[in-house]
């Protein structure tokens, strides 16, 4: 039985240690700033990222994962004599499981499951996570990817963003195009569905929609025991979002709390003082012991 090694992008944000610890491959997407060609948390981190986005007169954009970066890494860990899981953000958000197909026909021999979280940033770090610790025990390629699959089916993350400015730039806006024009200040709150941002409601503050943000995971894991994963993501409000991991660890007693930072690719398009809250609930837990 061959060993499974994970891959996953750059938009999952996982602690370095816990790449480290899991054997974790993470192929980094693209910010394109000015003439710069930026590797997503590699060439840029979060804290340099929002720096320079406060006072840029020009905008960066940015590009899927390549794939020659899928291919070279698809290529090495065959050679290392690894089975591939690879979990990518939504394919309906960017191009980047598209370079994972075509960078698995070049790499023929190599056994590769490829799954669309339809997700990102934190429902996808889990998956990932998840994934990664089945097969430190032993779990085959087959096995981690119906835990892959088990995660997308029981997830969620809700996000509150200041303004869809730089979704509606970025081409990301899906069903929030609702609210574009929504009067200054008042707070969309979104989320995703079939892998595509969505619009759900509009508050008048961010106190508010930082609150609306905990009801609706309330509303989402009621009934759906054990409340295994929740966290918080922040775009350069990390004081915020420790108070709101604070409040969720009171709220919900998960079996795992994580607090993380939006990467540059996604802080592109949701811009700085997005907060987002996820959640996993009502996966057995036999299949995510640590």
């Amino acid at each position: 039985m061959s060993k499974v090694a994970v891959v996953t992008d750059s938009t999952a944000y996982l602690p370095e240690e816990t790449v480290s610890a899991y054997g974790i491959t993470v192929v980094p997407l693209v910010v394109i700033w000015g003439e710069e060609t930026l590797l997503d948390n590699i060439d840029i981190t979060p804290e340099k990222f929002y720096q320079r986005l406060s006072m840029a007169e020009v905008m960066p954009s940015t590009s899927q994962a390549t794939i020659q970066a899928f291919a070279n890494v698809f290529q090495k860990l065959h050679t290392e004599g690894f089975d591939i899981l690879t979990v990518v953000l939504s394919s309906a958000l960017s191009g980047t499981l598209d370079s994972a197909i075509q960078a698995k026909k070049m790499v023929p021999d190599a056994n590769i499951a490829l799954v669309d979280s339809q997700y990102t940033s934190l429902p996808l770090a889990y998956m990932a996570l998840a994934a990664a610790r089945a097969a430190k025990r032993g779990a085959t390629l087959e096995e981690c990817t119906k835990i892959v699959e088990s995660v997308r089916e029981h997830t969620q993350v809700f996000f509150a963003v200041d303004t869809l400015e730089f979704l509606h730039r970025g081409g990301r806006i899906g069903g929030a195009s609702r609210f574009l024009g929504t009067a200054l200040g008042l707070k969309p709150i979104l989320y995703l569905d079939d892998g595509k941002v969505e619009a759900l409601e509009k508050v008048r503050t961010s106190k508010r929609a930082h609150s609306r943000l905990v009801e609706l995971v309330s509303e989402g894991v009621d009934g759906n025991a054990p409340i295994n994963f929740v966290g918080v993501v922040h775009a350069a409000s990390e004081e915020t979002a420790t108070k709101l991991l604070k409040v969720v660890a009171g709220e919900f007693n998960p079996n795992e709390l994580m607090l993380a930072s939006l990467s540059p690719v996604l802080g592109t398009h949701t811009g700085p003082g997005t907060i987002g809250i996820a959640y996993v609930a009502g996966v057995d837990p036999d299949l995510l012991q640590n």
